[in-house]
Protein backbone atom coordinates (compact mmCIF):
# COMPACT_ATOMS: atom_id res chain seq x y z
CA UNK A 1 0.00 0.00 0.00
CA UNK A 2 1.47 3.38 -1.14
CA UNK A 3 0.98 5.63 2.07
CA UNK A 4 3.07 8.70 2.60
CA UNK A 5 4.53 9.40 5.39
CA UNK A 6 4.56 13.01 7.18
CA UNK A 7 8.87 13.62 5.84
CA UNK A 8 7.49 13.00 1.91
CA UNK A 9 4.64 15.88 2.79
CA UNK A 10 7.41 18.26 4.28
CA UNK A 11 9.50 17.96 1.50
CA UNK A 12 7.10 18.69 -1.08
CA UNK A 13 5.79 21.48 1.36
CA UNK A 14 2.68 20.42 1.83
CA UNK A 15 0.47 19.67 5.09
CA UNK A 16 -2.08 16.40 4.83
CA UNK A 17 -5.42 16.92 5.78
CA UNK A 18 -5.09 14.24 8.90
CA UNK A 19 -2.17 12.22 10.52
CA UNK A 20 -3.07 8.84 11.13
CA UNK A 21 -1.37 7.49 14.54
CA UNK A 22 -0.47 3.75 13.99
CA UNK A 23 0.45 2.81 17.03
CA UNK A 24 2.27 -0.14 18.18
CA UNK A 25 -0.54 -2.79 17.33
CA UNK A 26 -1.32 -1.87 13.88
CA UNK A 27 2.07 -1.46 13.30
CA UNK A 28 3.70 -4.62 14.40
CA UNK A 29 1.12 -7.11 15.04
CA UNK A 30 -0.30 -8.92 12.42
CA UNK A 31 -4.25 -9.09 13.11
CA UNK A 32 -4.16 -5.29 13.79
CA UNK A 33 -2.24 -5.03 10.84
CA UNK A 34 -5.44 -5.93 9.08
CA UNK A 35 -7.27 -3.20 10.86
CA UNK A 36 -4.54 -0.98 9.38
CA UNK A 37 -5.13 -1.67 6.18
CA UNK A 38 -8.80 -2.09 6.20
CA UNK A 39 -9.05 1.77 7.69
CA UNK A 40 -6.31 3.24 5.40
CA UNK A 41 -8.46 1.73 2.17
CA UNK A 42 -11.63 3.43 3.98
CA UNK A 43 -9.01 7.06 4.28
CA UNK A 44 -8.16 6.44 0.54
CA UNK A 45 -12.02 5.60 -0.51
CA UNK A 46 -13.05 9.06 0.90
CA UNK A 47 -9.95 11.12 -0.61
CA UNK A 48 -8.56 11.92 2.39
CA UNK A 49 -5.38 13.26 2.22
CA UNK A 50 -3.59 11.54 4.89
CA UNK A 51 0.39 10.71 6.47
CA UNK A 52 1.47 8.47 8.88
CA UNK A 53 4.74 8.97 10.94
CA UNK A 54 6.42 6.08 9.74
CA UNK A 55 9.57 5.04 11.60
CA UNK A 56 9.31 8.49 13.24
CA UNK A 57 6.06 6.97 15.29
CA UNK A 58 7.34 5.87 18.68
CA UNK A 59 4.81 4.19 21.08
CA UNK A 60 2.74 6.58 23.01
CA UNK A 61 3.97 5.56 26.12
CA UNK A 62 0.89 4.16 27.61
CA UNK A 63 1.80 0.73 28.92
CA UNK A 64 4.73 2.71 30.59
CA UNK A 65 2.68 4.51 32.43
CA UNK A 66 0.26 2.23 33.08
CA UNK A 67 2.64 -0.01 34.36
CA UNK A 68 4.10 2.71 36.79
CA UNK A 69 7.29 3.67 34.86
CA UNK A 70 6.59 7.42 34.61
CA UNK A 71 10.11 8.09 33.55
CA UNK A 72 10.16 6.07 30.78
CA UNK A 73 6.58 7.38 30.14
CA UNK A 74 7.62 11.21 29.49
CA UNK A 75 10.74 10.13 28.24
CA UNK A 76 8.80 8.36 24.99
CA UNK A 77 5.91 11.53 25.45
CA UNK A 78 8.63 14.54 25.09
CA UNK A 79 9.90 12.52 21.88
CA UNK A 80 6.93 11.95 19.97
CA UNK A 81 5.40 15.83 20.71
CA UNK A 82 9.13 16.83 19.71
CA UNK A 83 8.67 14.69 16.06
CA UNK A 84 4.75 15.93 15.73
CA UNK A 85 5.43 19.71 16.63
CA UNK A 86 8.15 19.77 14.24
CA UNK A 87 5.62 18.64 11.39
CA UNK A 88 2.75 21.41 12.82
CA UNK A 89 0.65 18.15 13.32
CA UNK A 90 -2.91 19.58 14.55
CA UNK A 91 -5.26 16.92 13.58
CA UNK A 92 -4.53 12.62 14.38
CA UNK A 93 -6.90 9.63 13.95
CA UNK A 94 -6.14 6.72 15.65
CA UNK A 95 -7.33 3.04 15.40
CA UNK A 96 -5.98 2.60 19.34
CA UNK A 97 -8.23 3.66 21.97
CA UNK A 98 -5.21 3.61 24.12
CA UNK A 99 -3.21 6.00 22.11
CA UNK A 100 -6.32 7.82 21.48
CA UNK A 101 -6.60 8.21 25.56
CA UNK A 102 -2.95 9.44 26.15
CA UNK A 103 -2.58 11.75 22.66
CA UNK A 104 -5.77 13.22 23.49
CA UNK A 105 -5.54 13.61 27.57
CA UNK A 106 -1.90 13.29 28.48
CA UNK A 107 0.26 14.86 26.54
CA UNK A 108 -1.38 18.16 26.36
CA UNK A 109 0.59 18.64 30.16
CA UNK A 110 3.76 18.00 28.53
CA UNK A 111 3.42 20.24 26.00
CA UNK A 112 1.46 18.37 23.05
CA UNK A 113 -2.04 19.68 22.41
CA UNK A 114 -4.02 18.13 19.19
CA UNK A 115 -7.15 17.41 17.48
CA UNK A 116 -7.99 13.50 18.64
CA UNK A 117 -10.09 11.64 16.58
CA UNK A 118 -10.88 7.85 17.08
CA UNK A 119 -11.39 5.47 14.18
CA UNK A 120 -15.11 5.07 14.66
CA UNK A 121 -15.69 8.15 15.29
CA UNK A 122 -14.37 9.59 11.65
CA UNK A 123 -15.99 6.48 10.08
CA UNK A 124 -19.45 8.13 11.56
CA UNK A 125 -18.63 11.68 10.08
CA UNK A 126 -17.35 9.88 6.47
CA UNK A 127 -20.74 7.92 6.33
CA UNK A 128 -22.60 10.63 7.67
CA UNK A 129 -21.15 13.57 5.47
CA UNK A 130 -21.97 10.72 2.26
CA UNK A 131 -17.69 10.55 1.46
CA UNK A 132 -18.14 7.41 1.81
CA UNK A 133 -20.52 4.87 0.58
CA UNK A 134 -21.77 1.70 1.98
CA UNK A 135 -24.23 -0.91 -0.40
CA UNK A 136 -27.09 -1.65 0.73
CA UNK A 137 -28.06 -5.07 2.01
CA UNK A 138 -24.35 -5.75 2.23
CA UNK A 139 -22.75 -9.07 3.74
CA UNK A 140 -24.31 -7.80 7.17
CA UNK A 141 -27.51 -7.02 6.18
CA UNK A 142 -30.03 -8.70 9.04
CA UNK A 143 -26.77 -10.18 11.05
CA UNK A 144 -26.84 -9.98 14.64
CA UNK A 145 -24.15 -8.24 15.84
CA UNK A 146 -22.94 -6.78 19.45
CA UNK A 147 -20.17 -4.45 19.91
CA UNK A 148 -17.98 -4.34 23.02
CA UNK A 149 -17.08 -1.14 25.07
CA UNK A 150 -13.49 -0.54 25.06
CA UNK A 151 -12.49 1.23 28.41
CA UNK A 152 -10.34 3.89 27.00
CA UNK A 153 -12.66 4.75 24.12
CA UNK A 154 -16.45 3.92 26.06
CA UNK A 155 -15.83 4.97 29.85
CA UNK A 156 -12.92 7.06 30.06
CA UNK A 157 -13.38 9.21 27.05
CA UNK A 158 -17.69 8.80 26.80
CA UNK A 159 -17.69 7.65 22.98
CA UNK A 160 -20.57 5.31 22.94
CA UNK A 161 -22.83 6.63 19.90
CA UNK A 162 -20.32 6.62 17.59
CA UNK A 163 -19.35 2.94 16.90
CA UNK A 164 -23.56 2.19 16.91
CA UNK A 165 -24.24 4.75 14.39
CA UNK A 166 -21.89 3.12 11.89
CA UNK A 167 -23.08 -0.44 12.56
CA UNK A 168 -26.55 0.89 12.09
CA UNK A 169 -25.73 2.30 9.00
CA UNK A 170 -24.51 -1.38 8.28
CA UNK A 171 -28.36 -2.48 7.95
CA UNK A 172 -27.34 -4.92 10.94
CA UNK A 173 -29.05 -5.90 13.62
CA UNK A 174 -27.13 -4.55 16.93
CA UNK A 175 -27.76 -6.59 19.91
CA UNK A 176 -26.58 -4.83 23.04
CA UNK A 177 -24.65 -7.51 26.18
CA UNK A 178 -26.13 -7.21 29.55
CA UNK A 179 -23.24 -5.16 30.21
CA UNK A 180 -22.60 -2.09 28.36
CA UNK A 181 -21.97 1.11 27.71
CA UNK A 182 -21.28 2.86 31.04
CA UNK A 183 -21.36 -0.41 32.34
CA UNK A 184 -19.40 -2.58 30.20
CA UNK A 185 -16.75 -4.98 31.38
CA UNK A 186 -13.04 -4.83 30.45
CA UNK A 187 -11.81 -7.31 28.31
CA UNK A 188 -8.76 -7.88 30.25
CA UNK A 189 -6.40 -6.09 28.79
CA UNK A 190 -6.36 -2.69 29.89
CA UNK A 191 -3.89 -0.91 32.40
CA UNK A 192 -1.03 -2.57 30.92
CA UNK A 193 -2.56 -6.20 31.45
CA UNK A 194 -1.87 -7.00 28.11
CA UNK A 195 1.92 -7.28 29.20
CA UNK A 196 1.59 -9.25 32.58
CA UNK A 197 0.07 -13.09 33.38
CA UNK A 198 -2.51 -13.10 34.83
CA UNK A 199 -3.42 -12.69 38.86
CA UNK A 200 -5.51 -16.31 40.22
CA UNK A 201 -9.06 -16.33 39.71
CA UNK A 202 -11.93 -18.76 38.74
CA UNK A 203 -11.97 -17.62 35.34
CA UNK A 204 -10.33 -15.37 32.88
CA UNK A 205 -12.15 -11.77 32.15
CA UNK A 206 -11.81 -12.64 28.69
CA UNK A 207 -13.45 -15.41 28.59
CA UNK A 208 -16.35 -13.98 30.85
CA UNK A 209 -16.88 -11.12 28.49
CA UNK A 210 -16.79 -13.57 25.26
CA UNK A 211 -19.39 -15.69 26.97
CA UNK A 212 -21.63 -12.73 27.80
CA UNK A 213 -20.88 -11.39 23.80
CA UNK A 214 -21.81 -15.14 22.56
CA UNK A 215 -25.08 -15.05 24.88
CA UNK A 216 -26.52 -12.30 22.40
CA UNK A 217 -26.42 -14.92 19.82
CA UNK A 218 -24.64 -12.31 17.67
CA UNK A 219 -22.26 -13.74 14.59
CA UNK A 220 -20.27 -10.84 14.87
CA UNK A 221 -18.77 -8.89 17.95
CA UNK A 222 -17.69 -5.93 16.85
CA UNK A 223 -14.46 -4.00 18.35
CA UNK A 224 -12.54 -0.80 18.08
CA UNK A 225 -9.49 -1.58 19.77
CA UNK A 226 -6.49 -3.90 18.89
CA UNK A 227 -5.95 -5.12 22.56
CA UNK A 228 -9.62 -5.90 23.02
CA UNK A 229 -9.92 -7.94 19.23
CA UNK A 230 -7.22 -10.09 20.66
CA UNK A 231 -9.06 -10.93 24.00
CA UNK A 232 -12.08 -11.35 22.74
CA UNK A 233 -10.89 -13.65 19.53
CA UNK A 234 -8.43 -15.44 22.06
CA UNK A 235 -12.12 -15.75 24.31
CA UNK A 236 -14.15 -17.35 21.41
CA UNK A 237 -11.52 -19.67 20.21
CA UNK A 238 -10.83 -20.63 23.72
CA UNK A 239 -14.76 -21.68 23.34
CA UNK A 240 -14.29 -23.36 19.95
CA UNK A 241 -16.93 -20.76 18.26
CA UNK A 242 -14.40 -19.23 15.91
CA UNK A 243 -16.37 -21.12 13.12
CA UNK A 244 -19.45 -19.56 14.23
CA UNK A 245 -18.43 -16.04 15.69
CA UNK A 246 -16.17 -13.66 13.86
CA UNK A 247 -14.34 -10.86 15.57
CA UNK A 248 -13.99 -7.76 14.02
CA UNK A 249 -12.82 -4.11 14.12
CA UNK A 250 -15.15 -1.95 13.06
CA UNK A 251 -13.26 -0.86 10.26
CA UNK A 252 -13.43 -4.22 8.95
CA UNK A 253 -16.87 -3.86 8.75
CA UNK A 254 -17.13 -0.93 7.10
CA UNK A 255 -14.54 -1.53 4.40
CA UNK A 256 -16.70 -5.01 3.34
CA UNK A 257 -19.58 -2.86 2.57
CA UNK A 258 -17.63 -0.15 0.85
CA UNK A 259 -18.81 1.19 -2.81
CA UNK A 260 -15.59 1.57 -4.52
Amino acid sequence: MNVKTMAQYAAEGKEPEILFWVGCAGSFDDRAQKVTRAFTEILNAAGIEFAILGNEEQCTGDPARRAGNEFLFQMTALQNIETLNMYKVQKIVTACPHCFNTLKNEYPALGGNYDLVHHTQLLQELIDDGRIKLTEGGTFKGKRITYHDSCYLGRINGVYEAPRATLESLDSQLVEMKRSKQNGLCCGAGGAQMWKEDEAGDKRINIERSEEAMATGASVIAVNCPFCLTMMSDGVKAKEKQDEVMVLDLSELVVQNLVR
